[in-house]
């Protein structure tokens, strides 16, 4: 059993002696390199002369600038005022899948709160009892402050608005919808 590990031993020191012995460093020299990679790299345009083209003439006075403005507002007005819906905010009282709750909700609201009008919409599978219609979250706020009091799981949510100018009158004769 001894001599298979001094067998062992000099069998390994003996492949280390050869291993080492194959190894040679070659020195390459790449001071004759040369490569022209002119051909493939894109060729970019002076950007002084671009940016001189694309830069529009700036007004020379301050009454030019104003009709400028004012052409640009209007326009952003316009776009503005094309579209259906606006983007604000409302006062969410009630969220949840009980009918009768929401219209319970509702009939308390109207009481304890008659100078605001609750709506109740129908989102599958909730009612939704809300209150108000506000550009900004600051304007919800002293109607949520007031709701808070009388109905604690009130929230100030986003919401999207159909504008005066786009509703349209129903007839008198017409059926209500649930």
């Amino acid at each position: 059993m001894k001599n298979f590990w001094i067998l062992g031993i000099v069998l390994l020191f003996w492949a280390c002696k050869i291993s080492t012995g194959l190894t040679q460093v070659v020195a390459v020299d790449y001071s004759s390199y040369k490569e022209d990679l002119s051909g493939t790299l894109p060729e970019f345009p002076d950007y002084k002369q671009a940016l001189q083209e694309v830069t529009p003439a700036l007004p020379t006075s301050s009454q030019e600038v104003d009709a400028v403005l004012e052409q640009k507002l209007r326009k952003n007005y316009d776009k503005v005022k094309a579209e259906p819906y606006f983007s604000g905010f409302t006062v969410l009282v009630y969220s949840g899948v009980d009918r009768n709750e929401a219209f319970k909700t509702k009939d308390a609201l109207s009481v304890l709160f008659p100078d605001l009008s609750p709506e109740m919409q129908y989102q599958q599978p909730r009612y939704l009892v809300k209150v108000g219609s506000y550009g900004f979250k600051i304007e919800a706020q002293p109607v949520y402050y007031q709701l808070k009091t009388q109905f604690p799981a009130s929230r100030i949510i986003q919401d999207r608005f159909l504008r005066k100018e786009y509703t349209t009158s129903t007839p008198s004769n017409a059926q209500g919808q649930n």
